[in-house]
């Protein structure tokens, strides 16, 4: 499978690159191939690293501003123009997409790919791996747009919440049909 994954650049505490290697490993492990924004740094190092340590491929989609950030060796480097064709890329590259912690720009892509769900442009799984908590608020506010009306299919079709990285692995392969 290929995963793409949204998640932060930034050097990030114990508490967030524990768990985003673990689910790097398991996706290593896993034979599966990652997807990710190309950089070399913080977290996305972190994640590229532990699959390519694993055994797992590595699809980098970086973009002309960062290019001076992209990861040398990885088995595919793509750059993109803007941050619109990065996330078009990203997503076209995937099987399934695993948002990890981040900023504005992993929140961005987070809701763009739920957004084309929602419309039915997409049935690419969709988890988010909520480490920490981290993403406790925004499964509140989206728990509050489903039963107040705002979603035109149920929440549970949109995404899945994961605590642990076990489980947003072990989700993607059920949904795609790999044992």
């Amino acid at each position: 499978m290929r995963i793409c994954v949204f998640l932060s650049a930034a050097d990030l505490d114990d508490r967030y690159t524990r768990p985003a290697r673990e689910f790097a490993e398991l996706l290593g492990k896993g034979g599966h191939t990652l997807v990710w924004g190309g950089s070399d740094v913080g977290l996305m190092k972190v994640v590229a690293d532990g699959v390519q340590e694993a055994g797992g491929r590595l699809c980098g989609v970086s973009v002309d501003f960062l290019a001076a950030r992209a990861r040398p060796g990885a088995d595919e480097m793509v750059i993109a123009r803007d941050l619109a064709e990065r996330k078009r890329l990203l997503l076209e590259k995937a099987d399934a997409v695993v948002v990890m912690v981040g900023g504005t720009g992993t929140l961005d892509e987070a809701t763009e790919i739920l957004e084309l769900k929602k419309h039915g442009h997409t049935d690419k799984p969709v988890v988010l791996l909520n480490t920490a908590g981290f993403y406790d608020g925004l499964k509140e506010q989206f728990r509050r747009m489903d039963t107040e009306g705002f979603l035109p299919l149920p929440l549970t079709d949109l995404v899945f919440f994961a605590e642990e990285p076990v489980g947003a692995l072990a989700y993607l392969e059920e949904s795609q049909g790999v044992a």
